[in-house]
Formats: structure tokens, sequence, C-alpha cells
């Protein structure tokens, strides 16, 4: 991986535009889904087709709220730069590059792929208080810290 420059101020922004957009979209989704069952005309299939269609608003509701979870969280990552990793530090290492924030998963910036993870994630949980130079394995997979943002 050759060295690029990074601004995580810029990755926590995109991290936060990211959750906020699927947010709105699960709103859209869950307010079609909601008129669209109220506009289910009386059939033999009524209570069936009403039933499924509250199932699958109950269930957008619980994403939205899961949603709603994540973008609180990343109040709390900090933006400053840090030496050793923790909540909020952007870890480069020579495989992939983390950004310690929330569980939102592979997302690409500026063409370069990153991972959202989780404090709480056994990759986080291994790298927590490392630094630059430091190694550590996990599924057997060896990784080295190039950098600690």
């Amino acid at each position: 991986m050759e060295k690029t420059v990074f601004v995580k101020s810029d990755i926590r922004d995109y991290v936060k535009t990211v959750i906020s957009e699927k947010i709105e979209k699960l709103k859209n989704f869950i307010e079609f889904t909601l008129e669209a069952s109220r506009d289910i005309k009386k059939t033999p299939k009524y209570d069936s087709m009403r039933e499924e269609m509250q199932e699958e608003i109950y269930q957008m509701q619980r994403q939205l709220g899961a949603l709603n979870d994540l973008k609180r969280n990343m109040s709390k990552v900090l933006n400053t730069p840090t030496e050793k990793i923790q909540l909020g530090s952007l870890v480069i290492t020579n495989k992939a590059r983390f950004y310690i924030s929330v569980s939102l998963g592979e997302f690409f910036f500026e063409n370069d792929r990153f991972y959202a993870i989780s404090p709480e994630s056994p990759m986080a949980k291994k790298m927590m208080g490392m630094k630059s130079g430091d190694a550590f394995t996990l599924n057997n997979i060896h990784q080295k810290i190039v950098e600690v943002l």
C-alpha cells in the first residue's frame, strides 16, 4: 500500500453523511410502505397483506433505530490525532484501513477502501492501545500497523 495522506475529519464527516443518507432513505421507505398499506383494497387477502406490510414496517423501524444509534455513537467519536489506537483512531495496516468508530462496515472514500468498525469488534479489541510499528494476528492473518491517525 503506497503512503497516502488521509484527513481523518473528512473520513469522519463522510461516515456521518453515509449514516444520515441511510436514515433518510429508510424514512422514505417506511412512509411509502405506510401509504401503500393504507391503499390496500378490501380483498380476500386483505388481512394477510396488511399483516405482512406491518411486519415490514416494524423491521424497517428497527433498522432505523439501529441507524439512529450509530448516528448518536458517532458524536462520541474523537476527531483528534492519536498515537495509540482508541475510539476515533484511523488505523492503516499493511493489509487494510480501519476507522474505529461505529459498525458501518466497508466503505470507499476517495477511491480507497476503508472499514468502519466498532470498538467492540474483535479487530478493534485486538488493536486497542497499539501504536505505529506494532503487529498482531487475528484469524491467522498477520498485520503490521503502519500508521495511526
